[in-house]
């Protein structure tokens, strides 16, 4: 059985009605424990390879009252090109690189680091090359006392994956089942076309919540009704998760992102296209929205969906070629099984699609269990050396596409009302809110408590 057949058939179990209790949400206590129990344990995505280009390239990443400092340090993809260590001089503890305010990181390139306190030096290697009147010390002061702390640091997909645990497993094994089945989209080969992050008045997990399920369409966002009724389900995979769509029979392949609308599905898909375009501006690419307009002009009236389908994505994967931007062949088997977005545990989502991926990303606010930074990033194949320079930009909720307003309005809300007394916990749809019954069972096993219960 190949790994394909082996997720879909194992996927099929659909998990008992459960009860999840709020503690997870609204607890401070549990908040202050995730630091060390949650945080501490897992692979974290911090960032994108492509965003240390050369030596002395740089980024920050901080979650909680950690701040891991990632640096290039040679050329190359080789493992040790790029080394992560925690941020603090190991002086007198100061933060090394702060950062700068109003930003989501730090980013930039030097070739060796200052402690703004007493300037102690430190290289791209982690040695500290300059410490004044370090003779005072004698011979206690040594390299393995003064060299910054490493940190496990490991990439795949083209992201950056850090873990502050010494004795964490590595991270292909702890990605599986999901990175077997991302690798064929090469993800790596994509390039940001926007990416932007804000604060939100819930926890973490409620905003990671509202985009791991589709179950939330018809009621958040209803005008998508009339481009189709697509059942959604959500499945556990180990620690992970993915979502997807139920899709009829011959068109396997429309489980995906890049999905036909119902009806005449030359005038949904065309119709389906544009609003998400100008709506959300994910999931889709120009070159998509363009062929779909002209699917009604150009193929007749009764043409069946599944060539509808096929021409659509056959024409745009052409012009993209044509511009120098080659879509990997994926088989449309695994496009099925691989459903439309993974939820890597504990806080990251990736929508896949063979020429654009959405990532959404979540961390919490301090120890404060109200608040959350929540990131929202967009990709998409790109001709080689014309992909747009982009930086993480700040947005208010309210600026950004209004599909995602739709999304946003929810999070306080739900929020303020888990908080209502009496109120006995949340009851995710089985099949349709899976992933949230998948996240929780997980988060139980990290934090030993909030364990999902059977209803009834």
């Amino acid at each position: 059985m190949n790994e394909a057949s082996r997720i879909e058939a194992g996927a099929q179990d659909m998990p008992r009605p459960m009860v999840i209790p709020v503690e997870a949400y609204i607890s401070a206590d549990y908040a202050r424990a995730e630091c060390d129990r949650l945080w501490r344990k897992c692979w974290l995505q911090a960032g994108r390879v492509e965003d240390l280009p050369e030596i002395g390239s740089y980024l920050t990443y901080d979650i909680v009252d950690d701040s891991v400092l990632i640096v290039r340090v040679r050329p190359g993809e080789e493992p040790g090109a790029i080394k992560a260590y925690r941020n603090v001089c190991t002086h007198r503890g100061r933060r090394l690189v702060d950062t700068p305010k109003g930003m989501r990181n730090a980013r930039g390139r030097q070739m060796n680091f200052v402690c703004g306190f007493h300037a102690w030096t430190f290289e791209l290697d982690g040695s500290a090359s300059y410490i004044a009147a370090k003779e005072d010390w004698g011979p206690a002061l040594c390299d393995a006392v003064t060299r910054l702390g490493e940190v496990k640091l490991d990439t795949w997909g083209g992201f950056l994956w850090i873990n502050l645990d010494p004795e964490a497993e590595p991270l292909r094994a702890y990605l599986e089942p999901a990175a077997t089945m991302l690798d064929p989209f090469r993800l790596q080969d994509m390039r940001p076309r926007w990416r932007k992050w804000t604060v939100f008045d819930c926890n973490w997990k409620v905003a990671l919540e509202a985009f791991n399920e589709t179950y939330h369409v018809p009621g958040t966002h209803p005008e998508f009704m009339a481009f189709g009724d697509f059942t959604g389900w959500g499945r556990q995979q180990g620690k992970h998760s993915h979502i997807g769509y139920d899709a009829p029979k011959g068109l396997e392949e429309n489980k995906a992102k890049l999905r036909l609308g119902a009806g005449d599905p030359r005038i949904s898909t065309a119709e389906m296209q544009k609003y998400t375009w100008e709506g959300v501006n994910t999931n889709t690419t120009q070159t998509l929205v363009d062929v779909a307009q002209s699917l009604p002009a150009v193929l007749a009236e009764d043409t069946p969906a599944d060539e509808v389908l096929r021409y659509w994505l056959d024409t745009a994967r052409a012009l993209d070629e044509r511009r120098g931007v080659v879509w990997p062949k994926v088989d449309s088997g695994h496009v099925a099984a691989s459903g439309t977005a993974w939820q890597i545990f504990p806080n990251q989502q990736i929508g896949h699609a063979v020429n654009n991926m959405l990532c959404y990303h979540a961390r919490p606010f301090g120890h404060d269990p109200d608040k959350c930074y929540f990131e929202v990033a967009v990709y998409e194949l790109y001709p080689e050396g014309a992909a747009p320079e982009t930086e993480w930009e700040y947005a208010n909720p309210e600026q950004f596409p209004h599909v995602l307003r739709q999304d946003f309005s929810n999070m306080a809300a739900v929020q303020q009302g888990m908080k209502t007394g009496g109120y006995a916990g949340n009851i995710p749809n089985p099949k349709g809110e899976g992933a949230v019954i998948s996240l929780h069972r997980n988060l139980a096993r990290y934090m030993g408590t909030g364990e999902p219960r059977e209803l009834g």
